[in-house]
C-alpha cells in the first residue's frame, strides 16, 4: 500500500510518500512544493494542484493522510493554508481513496509515543523507522512523512475492527 502524507501550506507545501508492506515501512520520496510569495493566490493554488496531481500520478498512492490545520491566532494564515489543503482534498476525492487527517500532537504521539514531543525528538524517530540514511529536510517534508506514518498505522487499526 502507498500513503501519501501532506503537510498543506500555500508557500511550502510537504509530502512524503511511503510503502507499506505488512509491518515494515520504506520511504519512496519526499520534499516539498514551494510557490513563490509573489504569485497571486489562485496562482500559487494551481501550482500546488500541478503538483499534487504529479504526485498522484507517479506513485497512485491508496491513503492520503494530511496534518490538519490549526492556527490558534493568525485567523488569515488559517485561511489560506486551509485553501492548499481544499484543493488537495479535492485531488484525493477525484481520485476515490480515503483521507486520513491527524492533528500534529497526535503525529507526534504516534512517532514517539507521547504528544509534546519536540520537533527534533520527532523527526529522529522518523529517520530510525524509515531507515533513513539523514534526517528528513525541511520540517515540512518530515511532518509529512510523519502523517504519511501515522495513515499507515490508522489504515492497519481499520482493518483490524473490520
Amino acid at each position: 500500500m502507498i500513503i501519501l502524507g501532506i503537510d498543506p501550506g500555500t508557500a511550502t507545501t510537504g509530502y512524503g510518500v511511503i510503502k507499506k508492506e505488512n509491518s515494515t515501512i520504506t520511504c519512496m520520496e519526499y520534499g516539498i512544493i514551494k510557490t513563490d510569495k509573489k504569485l497571486s493566490d489562485s496562482e500559487r493554488l494551481k501550482k500546488i494542484e500541478e503538483e499534487i496531481c504529479k504526485i498522484f500520478k507517479r506513485f497512485s498512492p491508496s491513503v492520503l493522510a494530511v496534518e490538519k490545520v490549526y492556527f490558534r491566532k493568525n485567523v488569515k494564515t488559517a485561511m489560506v493554508v486551509s485553501q492548499a489543503k481544499g484543493v488537495i482534498l479535492l485531488k484525493a476525492a477525484k481520485e476515490e481513496i480515503p483521507v486520513y487527517e491527524f492533528t500534529p500532537s497526535q503525529i507526534k504521539a504516534t512517532i514517539t509515543g507521547h504528544g509534546n514531543a519536540k520537533k527534533m525528538q520527532v523527526q529522529r524517530m522518523i529517520k530510525a523507522q524509515l531507515k533513513l540514511k539523514e534526517i528528513p529536510r525541511p520540517n515540512d517534508a518530515a511532518d509529512a512523512l510523519g502523517a504519511a506514518i501515522c495513515g499507515g498505522q490508522k489504515v492497519n487499526r481499520d482493518l483490524l475492527t473490520t
